[in-house]
């Protein structure tokens, strides 16, 4: 099997991947916490993970794809607070959110999307073997994890352990040391709150990944993703919990980047997140996912409107180029058996995304280049070349998925288009027929300059989007 490489956090280099069970991938990744609807930087760490899924399954591996929901933590109950709502129904509907989220953007489902709260015994049985084996603690009905009892905490961070400011949520009382880290916390009026042998509470946000990751992939597993900001605390508490517990948990740690707005991560806190629901209103979902899995996967994406007319821009040059040459073919071109070398060159290093498109958007020059050549042949061969790679990235418009994304208003629009350049059109011809060459032409070359390709055929001019 070809070798794919991947960046690892924990070793801070590329390395080749080699799983753990001949021919399968095991990836567990960190989902949503369901408290607010996803804005589009949270919509980006799905969509990367999955192309890095698809991928391995182009390669011929089978994929188990873990995703989890966080349906319980302090920021849910601020919420039910503020609203006045049960805590669930808050969960409930922002867990819906998102998975319309992922959906409108052609996220193949996962495997398993485990809740926290459907695990709880699965957590009691964690920190029951944890305080056994002396690596952790109970205290005021609080559970904590002792983070000197484990030698290797802290080296996916890399953080010195004497300087370290451990986040502390209110009501983390009875720590023997202040860096110790909550598993569990003891109830407080009003809360939502489960039994255990250490009194009623809920469960800390780190053990929950421990134990479903335990739960769903087993005492090892080949992949842990998220983003960024996930190293520390949650990831760095994740392998100190599962490690001290007895499992060898995640051989690679893959991160991706933020998309940011004016430098800063886009967050709800701070006011510049733009909700995937409203942006899916003004642009179309798949000019969207072209946007975020377009830079490599450990790339920032800094947010603007002018990035996103941009992607769109090229979108529709690829888009253009698929519909002459069904149009020109009369009939479906499939896609290749295989993708292009070069472009599975790229993918195969560390998911080389953005050298992977620079030979979709070669490839559809090419493809240009020979329908402007009237090859037929070749036209048709290099569209079956880019619906293959394409369809690995999750942007084939041919696919069945998408072509039913707003057909409608696809159609709808592709006409008042139409119509739009008909008049211009129907200038030019006057033009040409008072043999007022100057204008044809300057007509021709402000639709040129609109991104426009005119040809005059024998039933008239047609019009098309031109290549790059």
């Amino acid at each position: 099997m070809v070798t794919i490489r991947l960046y690892d956090t924990s070793a801070r280099q590329i390395r080749d991947f080699t799983p753990l069970v001949p021919g399968c991938v095991s990836i567990y990744l960190c989902g949503a916490t369901v408290q607010a609807a996803p804005h589009i930087g949270h919509i980006r760490s799905g969509l990367n993970f999955d192309i890095m899924r698809r991928w391995f399954a182009y390669r011929g591996y089978e994929v188990t794809f873990v995703r989890n929901v966080t349906d319980i933590d302090d920021k849910i109950i601020a919420k039910a607070g503020e609203q006045g709502r049960p805590w669930w129904a808050i969960g409930y509907q922002n867990e819906r959110a998102f998975n319309e989220g992922y959906t409108a953007l052609g996220c193949l489902a996962p495997t398993y999307e485990p809740r926290a709260t459907g695990h709880i015994t699965e957590m009691i049985e964690m920190m029951q073997r944890l305080i056994e084996r002396g690596h952790a603690y109970a205290a005021d009905g609080n559970v904590y994890f002792d983070v000197r009892s484990f030698p290797h905490y802290l080296e996916l961070s890399r953080q010195e352990l004497d300087n370290l400011l451990q986040p502390s949520g209110e009501g983390e009382t009875g720590k023997r040391d202040a860096r110790d880290f909550a598993m569990w916390k003891a109830a407080k009026p009003g809360e939502p709150s489960w039994p255990t042998p250490w009194g009623p509470g809920r469960p800390g946000w780190h053990l929950e990944c421990s134990a479903m990751a335990h739960k769903y992939l087993g005492s090892a597993f080949d992949i842990h993703g998220g983003g960024l900001d996930l190293i520390f605390p949650h990831h760095e508490n994740e392998i100190a919990q599962a490690r001290a517990y007895g499992d060898d948990f995640a051989r690679y740690w893959v991160h991706n980047a933020w998309v940011t707005m004016a430098g800063d991560k886009m967050s709800k806190s701070l006011g510049n997140s733009v909700l995937v629901s409203e942006m899916v209103k003004v642009w179309r979902p798949i000019v969207l996912r072209y946007y975020l899995g377009s830079p490599h996967y450990r790339s920032m994406i800094e947010y603007s409107e002018e990035s996103l007319r941009e992607a769109a821009s090229a979108f529709a040059r690829i888009e253009g180029f698929v519909q002459r040459v069904v149009e020109k073919a009369g009939a479906v071109v499939e896609p290749a058996a295989e993708v292009p070398p070069a472009f599975a060159e790229a993918m195969d290093d560390d998911l080389g995304v953005p050298q992977a498109l620079a030979i979709v958007h070669t490839t559809v020059r090419q493809g240009n280049s020979a329908l402007a050549a009237d090859d037929k042949e070749a036209a048709v061969a290099r569209l079956a070349e880019v619906r293959a790679m394409l369809g690995v990235l999750g942007l084939d418009p041919l696919d069945a998925f998408w072509a039913g994304e707003d057909a409608g208003r696809s159609e709808d629009l592709h006409g008042v288009v139409d119509s739009l350049v008909r008049l211009v059109l129907d200038q030019r011809e006057s033009a040409r027929a008072r043999k007022d060459w100057a204008t044809a032409d300057a007509v021709r070359d402000q639709l040129g300059q609109s991104g426009l390709v005119i040809e005059d055929s024998p039933q008239g001019p047609r019009w098309s989007l031109g290549p790059r």
